[in-house]
């Protein structure tokens, strides 16, 4: 007779979890690379690359590097490269990065400053 051990049962529970939130505090800051499965939060500072399903740059918060994810919403200080399916700038965003996206939206007070650009279908 055989048993599982916790070790054998960790991998197949963690594959049935539905993906999570991680937010990243205001006193936080990261250097390297980040990938995750659900939505990443960053109200600290992140350099480096990330992704994942959805990334949010708080108001407060600052990224420095590369972003691939499906949903990108830009609330603070951006720069380098996103890589996205709906990019949205609020008000209060300071981006300055080279942007592939399929769908932008832009609320007025935004400063940006890169290339947008969308790919043809």
């Amino acid at each position: 007779m055989s048993t599982l051990t916790d070790s054998d049962a960790k991998p197949a529970a963690a594959a049935t979890r539905p993906p999570g939130r991680s937010v990243l505090a205001a006193d936080l800051r990261i250097v390297g690379d980040i990938v995750a499965e659900g939505t990443i939060e960053v109200m600290g500072e992140i350099e480096g690359s990330v992704r994942s399903k959805s990334f949010v740059v708080a108001q407060d918060g600052r990224m420095e590097g590369n972003v691939t994810a499906e949903t990108v919403e830009l609330k603070g200080r951006m720069q380098g490269t996103v890589d996205c399916g709906t990019l949205t700038l609020r008000s209060a965003a300071q981006v300055r990065a080279d942007v592939v996206y399929s769908s932008l939206t832009i609320e007025s007070g935004a400063q940006i400053d890169g290339s947008f650009k969308k790919p043809k279908a």
